[in-house]
């Protein structure tokens, strides 16, 4: 009787799974039938273009417009890279390229070298910041885009490039020899004091974890017992190279990562492979609204592990993950293949951009849609909005006259003339402006243009608009009026108001002409309001532990 009963169940079964796989394959072949037709649509489309439309037509540039149109629908990571982009894309994943060894810009309509990186063959050649590209080879590049000047500036490694540069009244020729360029992830470490070590990490390109290891191997050597790594404007890359540097904190075998996608073969789970470095040396991450990414794997699975405080303020909220895939004729695909989920299990994406709002924007996640999570050590953390920090330390805000006299590049250009006049200016920690020089600055702004708006005068300008367009301006012009001549702003007295914030715009640009990127940042030190909310806490083992435990929540803090 029993017997009986199983043939219809498994026959059932059996034809339930028969109509779900035939289901199956027709929804999946409707789906190819689909991506055929409109590709078939698309290609007759550019074909009858290129026959028919009144004027001549770029079939390639065309087609590329409509690839990225197309991808601009889907999230901002996914991009098409053509083949003459190659070389861009290597260089902002592995940091290695060859060329000449400095950035380039242009201020102000001017094409100039606005930092030759130390050891390369810019600055051996001589090359200086300010300097005004005038011709790379035979080519006259003083209207050139920046990324065309690059693209000259760059070729294989050790082939000759003669670089023509206009410094102040002088024309400079040098001939340089291109060299292969790998760019540091750590411009910068050193110790803050006796005790506490620092390593500024820019980038995930190839060997950041080697990089970071080695400085702290360095600065272990010289006698550190607590450390500061500085991850804020750090914009993320190669994952594994984040693993590999949480595992300098955490011990072998812990989860640091997993990434969840549509397809099997990129599920992963990521875990330290090796002993740590130190696990138990007082360890701060300094974070920012620009930290993404790998840089926020970094932070968050610390964060999870209660290994490190976090301080500075909320990060951009990156948890998608990329991956290259190679198409014809040596263009490449970057696409979004799955999210990343760090150890307490929250996804720190930000945005979802696959609900658009009615005019096509992705939005960011409710907080009444963000979850909670624990860390090891029970404290409260939550999902969908980038890496909170245990200690926020808010964004400084410059007045309008310190943007100014650094948007029209006036205090580059007394950077540039200081260099000229002075030879030496000791180490970068104890150079300072002394206000003798700013006076000399002061002097020297006579009669050039840095004329701005304030906040409050902006305000005044919208309200009177306002009212105009509300018509009720002739009830309070008298006291527009008023206000306006009350908070008019004097330039003069703007220039003592901020002299200090000025002063350390100047102190920047004059360390950089001497001792580049490294200079400026440890230039920097003595006055990073969250670098001494680190050294705070750092030098207070109760507050560490009161931050990490349980009984403070994130958001009291």
């Amino acid at each position: 009787m029993k017997h009986n009963i199983k043939k219809p169940i498994l026959l059932t079964f059996a034809i339930l799974f028969s109509v779900g796989m035939l289901f199956s394959f027709v929804t999946k072949n409707d789906k190819l039938f689909a991506i055929a037709k409109n590709l078939d649509i698309f290609a007759s489309l550019v074909r009858e273009l290129d026959s028919y439309y009144v004027d001549e037509i770029d079939a390639e540039e065309l087609v590329t417009i409509g690839i990225n149109a197309m991808l601009e629908e889907l999230d901002p990571y996914t991009e098409y890279i053509p083949e003459e982009n190659s070389d861009d894309f290597r260089l902002l994943t592995t940091g290695e390229y060859a060329g000449v060894g400095a950035l380039i810009g242009n201020r102000t309509g001017v094409n100039m070298i606005l930092m030759p990186y130390k050891g390369f063959p810019a600055q051996a050649g001589g090359l200086r910041i300010g300097d005004q590209l005038l011709k790379v080879d035979t080519v006259d590049v003083t209207d050139k885009l920046t990324s065309d000047i690059s693209r000259l500036l760059k070729g294989p490694a050790n082939t000759k490039v003669f670089v023509q540069v206009k410094r102040g009244e002088d024309t400079v020729s040098v001939d340089l020899t291109r060299k292969k360029i790998v760019i540091s992830n750590v411009p910068y470490y050193g110790k803050i004091d006796e005790q506490t070590g620092y390593i500024k990490l820019s980038d995930f390109t190839t060997n950041a974890a080697a990089d970071v290891r080695n400085a702290l191997v360095d600065l272990k050597s010289q006698g550190i017992t607590r450390l500061v790594l500085d991850v804020r404007d750090n914009p993320g890359g190669i994952l594994k190279e984040a693993v590999e540097i949480v595992n300098l904190f955490i011990p072998k075998g812990k989860e640091v990562v997993s990434t969840i996608g549509k397809l099997a073969s990129v599920n992963m789970v990521y875990k330290t492979t090796k002993s740590p470095l130190d696990k138990d040396i007082p360890l701060v991450v300094l974070i920012n609204e620009r930290s993404a990414s790998a840089a926020e794997i970094v932070a968050g699975a610390l964060q999870d592990y209660d290994r490190a405080v976090l301080i500075g303020r909320k990060t951009f909220g990156k948890g998608l993950v990329q991956t290259t895939i190679p198409l014809s004729y040596n263009s490449q695909i970057k696409v979004t293949t799955a999210k990343y989920y760090i150890p307490s299990g929250r996804c720190i994406q930000a945005i979802d951009y696959s609900q658009k709002d009615e005019n096509g924007n992705s939005n960011s996640i409710p907080d009444s849609l963000r979850n909670e999570f624990t860390t090891k050590n029970g404290r409260i953390v939550l999902d969908g909005a980038g890496i909170e920090p245990d200690k926020e330390v808010t964004s400084k805000n410059y007045a309008p006259i310190t943007y100014s006299l650094v948007a029209r590049s006036l205090v580059f250009d007394f950077g540039n003339k200081f260099f000229v006049e002075n030879r030496d200016i000791g180490s970068p920690r104890d150079f300072h402006i002394s206000d003798d020089l700013y006076d000399q600055f002061v002097n020297w702004l006579d009669g050039k243009d840095y004329d701005y708006t304030t906040y409050v005068e902006k305000t005044l300008d919208d309200l009177e608009k306002y009212a105009e367009k509300e018509k009720f301006f002739e009830d309070i012009k008298m006291t527009i009026l008023d206000l306006k001549k009350k908070v008019n702003h004097n330039k003069e007295q703007d220039l003592i108001t901020f002299k200090e914030e000025i002063k350390e715009a100047m102190r920047e640009e004059i360390v950089s002409r001497y001792f580049y990127q490294e200079g400026v940042i440890e230039s920097s030190l003595a006055s990073d309001e969250e670098v001494k909310s680190a050294l705070e806490v750092l030098s207070n083992s109760a507050e560490i532990n009161r931050i990490l435990t349980a009984s403070v929540k994130k958001n009291q803090n």
